[in-house]
């Protein structure tokens, strides 16, 4: 899109008038841009195929999967998320301003047409795993307008092209669709990095059930066992602790396991990020209008522009001062650990 099509350049005009133009009680109708819905058939895919949304912190940025012709997942779009709140880490309170990390299940009656902050849809939290964690809190959302105080907010543009494909993901038949939220992309190079981080056991947990997508293409089944989550197919949300695991699962992880220790052994410095208050994508930034953020590998590969995101009216953006650079502390206290 953006700038290397014109057609991206009219989508991002007729999105633009969405907040101005379209009425606050049809809003939740609007039909998906028919520039996405080219993007389907190119990739084969209907409006109607289940859909998948990933969303990862560090690089702010919210993925839209859907299940094509080979009834695999692929990646459909890649959304700048606007704001987002507190540091990387899970939601552990009521009030602590930190959004959600783990994997949820997103029925039609947590998507809201009425949102006071332009349309929204519950995320679940706290699910089973959170309600087994001692976790609280409560309406923590994927909303429009760009102001967080533990939700993943968008533009309100973002917002309305993500309700479509979901609205007509449900019209087709999808029951849920699951949210997996992530604190970064889960690579072997940022698990090295963020190896001693307190939260480093809990992102290595996620870790399965990421891995077990990205191998697969499939949506994994999710249980939960005492304070952990488990991943697999039917085994797993039956509730057992050991589900069978995939070879080609078992491959991606020791793949990974190998891949993390070189890097440690090579001097991959431990390292933890601290926020002000959460961040950003850099589309939205004035210095980076003309730069592209990438959506993911080559072959998948959907370039999105801050040129035609700089057009996205942004609204009040939720505490702005706080959005400097984030700060990385290498950790030298404690013994680098590698691995899983």
């Amino acid at each position: 899109m953006g700038v290397r099509s014109l057609a991206a350049a009219g989508l991002a005009v007729s999105m633009l008038g969405l907040g101005a133009c379209q009425d606050s009680s049809t809003r939740h109708l609007a039909p998906i841009p028919a520039q996405t819905l080219s993007l389907m058939q190119t990739k084969g895919m209907s409006q109607s195929d289940p859909i998948l949304i990933r969303a990862y912190k560090k690089e702010a940025e919210m993925e839209v999967w859907k299940r094509d012709g080979s009834g695999r997942y692929a990646l459909l779009k890649t959304f700048p998320i606007c704001r987002w709140s507190g540091q990387l880490g899970p939601k552990m309170r009521e009030g602590d301003r930190q959004a959600p990390e783990g994997f949820y299940a997103i029925s039609p009656g947590q998507m809201n047409p009425n949102s006071s902050y332009y349309l929204s849809f519950d995320t679940g939290y706290p699910n089973a795993f959170d309600r087994a964690n001692g976790r609280t809190g409560s309406y923590l959302m994927v909303h429009g307008t760009c102001s967080s105080a533990g939700c993943f907010a968008m533009t309100d543009a973002s917002m309305a092209e993500i309700y479509a494909i979901a609205r007509e993901a449900f019209s087709g038949g999808q029951r849920a669709f699951q949210f997996q939220s992530y604190p970064f992309r889960m690579t072997a190079q940022n698990m090295a990095k963020f190896r001693n981080d307190p939260n480093a056991p809990y992102w290595r947990n996620l870790k399965e059930g990421a891995d077990y997508f990205e191998a697969l293409r499939q949506e994994p089944q999710v249980g939960v066992c005492g304070t952990k989550y488990v991943f697999g197919g039917p085994d797993a949300a039956a509730g057992s602790c050991n589900p069978a695991v995939d070879p080609q699962v078992a491959e991606k992880r020791a793949q990974d396991d190998r891949q993390i220790a070189e890097l440690v052994a090579k001097g991959t410095p431990a390292t933890r990020v601290v926020y002000q208050d959460g961040g950003q994508n850099p589309v939205f930034r004035p210095a980076n209008m003309t730069a592209f953020a990438s959506l993911g590998s080559k072959e998948e590969e959907q370039p999105y522009s801050a040129r035609e995101y700089g057009r996205h009216d942004l609204g009040e953006v939720s505490r702005p001062e706080t959005l400097a650079e984030p700060q990385e502390i290498v950790d030298t206290a404690r013994p680098a650990r590698a691995g899983r």
